[in-house]
C-alpha cells in the first residue's frame, strides 16, 4: 500500500497543479470574451462548432468563405461568424481515460496476474433463491481487455445440487447471435467453484470498450434461481470490469432479456496483465506532459482568439460529449452579446455556400418566428453503443433533427434554448439533443435537402460536412476557379 501511495502521488500533484492552472486560464479566456460589451449586429449569426486542436480546419475556414464573408461588401455587415470553443481541454491523457469521447479517468488499479478471477461470488448459498423468471440477464463494460475462461450457475439450493437445464449465453450487446455458450443439466453440470457451477469455454477476447449482455435461461418449467444483489460481490479486477447491478438500475429502453438480474457469473482473466501494469507506472510522467501540451495548446488558442478576434470561449470541457453544452453556452452567449435575426449552426469540417444560403432565405421568405431549417432525420434509430451510444433517452428512435453539418434557427428559438439551458438535458451528440429539445417548441420545420448529412459534393449544396482542411481549400479553389466546388471542366478533361 505504501508503494502505491508513493507511485500515485505524483499522479495526484500533477492533477492539483493543472486544475489551478485551468482556473487562471480560464479566468484569461473570459476576459477575452468580454472585454468588448458592445452589442453586435448582423442578420445570421454564425456558430461553427470548432474543437480546441482543431487550428487547421479554423484557418482553412478563414483562407475560404468566411475570408470572402469578410470581403464582400454587402455580405461582411449581414453575417458575423464566430467559432465555438471549449474554454477547458480534458486534464487527462487519452490513454488514461476511458474512452475517447468523454473526460472520465480509467481508474484502474494493478492487476492480477496469471490468475482467473471470479466476477460473482456468494459468500452465503441463502442468497440464491428461486424465482418464477425463466430468462435473466446482467450487462457489462470492458474497460480493459480481458478473456472469458468460464461461464456459471447458481446452485439449486444450500445442497449445491444441480437437477435443471440452464444454457448461458454471452451476447454483443445489441446483437442477435451468442459470441459464447454453456449447457448445464443434470448430467453435465460443469465443476463448483465457491458455491457456483462452473463450465470452461472457448478462450474469447473481449477488448476495451466491450459492451455486453450474459443471459442465463431455463430450459425447465420452473424458473431460474437468482441472487439477491445484496448478498453477492463483484470482483470488478481493479476496474477492468464494470457490471451493471440492479442496485445502479436498468433502463426500460435497455434491450435487455428477460428480467435483469443475476442467475450465475463467469471467469476472466486480464489480457497482456503485464503491459498494464506498466502502462499504469507510466500514468504520472504521462499526466505531468499532458499537463504541458494543454498549457501550449491554452496559450496557442490565446494568441489566436487576439489575432483574429472571431472564437468564443464557452465554458466546458472540450470533448465529444460534453458538445451538447458547448452548443447551450454558446446560444446564451450569442443572446447576449449579439442582436440577430436567424443563427447558422455548423462545423468546423463543413464546405457552407453562404451566398447561395442568403439568397433564398430572401428568396424564400425564411426570416420568420418560430422557423428551423435544415435537412431533417426521420425516426433515427437510438444507438446504444459506440460513439453515437445513448443511454438517456428511453424511446427506440429519436424525434426529428437536423443533420448537423448545417441548419438554420430564428433568434426565438435561439432565445428559448439560452433561456432554459441549464435545465435542458443533454443527449449523445447535438443534433439529436436539439431534435429533442425542439420537440417541447414544435417549431416549424423547412425541409431543405441542400444541407448534405454525409460526405457529398453536389453543385448546388448549402453545406457538406467531413472535409480536411486540404479537402476545403480544394473545394473553395473549384468554386472561386468555375462556380461548381465538385469539379471544373479542366478536372473533368
Amino acid at each position: 500500500m505504501r508503494s502505491l501511495a508513493l507511485l500515485l502521488c505524483p499522479c495526484v500533484v500533477a492533477v492539483v497543479v493543472h486544475l489551478l492552472m485551468v482556473i487562471n486560464k480560464t479566468a484569461s479566456f473570459l476576459d477575452l470574451l468580454y472585454t468588448d460589451q458592445q452589442i453586435q449586429s448582423c442578420e445570421v449569426l454564425v456558430g461553427v462548432l470548432s474543437a480546441r486542436n482543431n487550428y487547421d480546419l479554423r484557418n482553412a475556414i478563414r483562407n475560404t468563405w468566411l475570408g470572402h464573408l469578410k470581403q464582400h461588401p454587402e455580405l461582411q455587415h449581414r453575417i458575423l461568424v464566430k467559432f465555438i470553443v471549449g474554454t477547458n481541454g480534458c486534464d487527462i491523457p487519452e490513454e488514461d481515460r476511458e474512452d475517447t469521447y468523454s473526460c472520465k479517468l480509467l481508474n484502474l488499479t494493478y492487476p492480477v496476474i496469471e490468475q482467473e478471477i471470479e466476477a460473482v461470488s456468494v459468500p452465503d448459498v441463502s442468497a440464491s433463491i428461486p424465482s418464477e423468471a425463466s430468462v435473466v440477464s446482467v450487462e457489462f463494460k470492458v474497460l480493459h481487455t480481458i478473456v472469458i475462461t468460464r461461464l456459471g450457475v447458481f446452485p439449486d439450493g444450500k445442497d449445491l445440487d444441480f437437477r435443471r437445464n440452464v444454457t448461458v449465453k454471452l451476447y454483443q450487446l445489441e446483437q442477435e447471435e451468442a459470441i459464447i455458450t454453456a449447457r448445464f443439466s443434470p448430467i453435465s453440470f460443469g465443476v463448483s467453484i465457491n458455491g457456483l457451477w462452473y463450465k470452461p469455454v472457448e478462450q474469447f477476447i473481449l477488448p476495451k470498450g466491450f459492451e455486453g449482455t450474459l443471459v442465463w435461461e431455463s430450459l425447465d418449467s420452473e424458473g431460474l434461481n437468482t441472487a439477491d444483489v445484496t448478498g453477492v460481490k463483484f470482483n470488478r479486477g481493479g476496474g477492468v470490469l464494470r457490471i451493471a447491478t440492479l442496485e445502479e438500475g436498468v433502463l426500460p429502453h435497455r434491450s435487455t432479456q428477460g428480467v435483469p438480474g443475476l442467475a450465475g457469473g463467469f471467469t476472466y482473466a486480464i489480457y497482456e496483465a503485464e503491459s498494464l501494469s506498466q502502462m499504469l507506472k507510466g500514468r504520472p510522467e504521462r499526466m505531468r506532459s499532458h499537463s504541458a501540451i494543454l498549457r501550449e495548446e491554452d496559450a496557442s488558442l490565446e494568441e489566436e482568439s487576439h489575432t483574429h478576434q472571431d472564437i468564443v470561449f464557452v465554458d466546458v470541457v472540450d470533448t465529444y460529449r460534453n458538445v451538447p453544452s458547448k452548443l447551450l453556452r454558446f446560444y446564451e452567449w450569442s443572446v447576449k452579446n449579439t442582436n440577430f435575426d436567424l443563427l447558422l449552426k455548423t462545423d468546423d469540417d463543413c464546405y457552407i455556400n453562404m451566398d447561395a444560403m442568403i439568397k433564398k432565405i430572401k428568396h424564400k421568405g425564411l426570416k420568420r418566428r418560430n422557423f428551423w431549417w435544415g435537412n431533417f432525420r426521420q425516426s433515427w434509430a437510438v444507438d446504444r453503443t459506440g460513439k453515437w451510444q445513448e443511454l438517456e433517452y428511453a424511446s427506440p428512435a429519436y424525434p426529428a433533427f437536423a443533420c448537423g453539418s448545417g441548419y438554420v434557427a430564428s433568434k426565438d428559438l435561439i432565445q428559448w434554448l439560452a433561456n432554459n439551458g441549464d435545465y435542458l438535458k443533454s443527449y449523445q451528440g447535438e443534433d439529436v439533443s436539439m431534435g429533442i429539445w425542439m420537440a417541447a417548441v414544435g417549431p416549424h420545420k423547412f425541409q431543405d435537402s441542400g444541407w448534405l448529412c454525409e460526405k457529398e459534393c453536389q453543385a448546388d449544396m448549402l453545406s457538406s460536412p467531413q472535409y480536411s482542411a486540404e479537402e476545403l481549400a480544394e473545394l473553395w479553389s473549384r468554386r472561386v476557379s468555375c462556380g461548381n466546388p465538385c469539379a471544373c471542366q479542366e478536372d473533368q478533361g
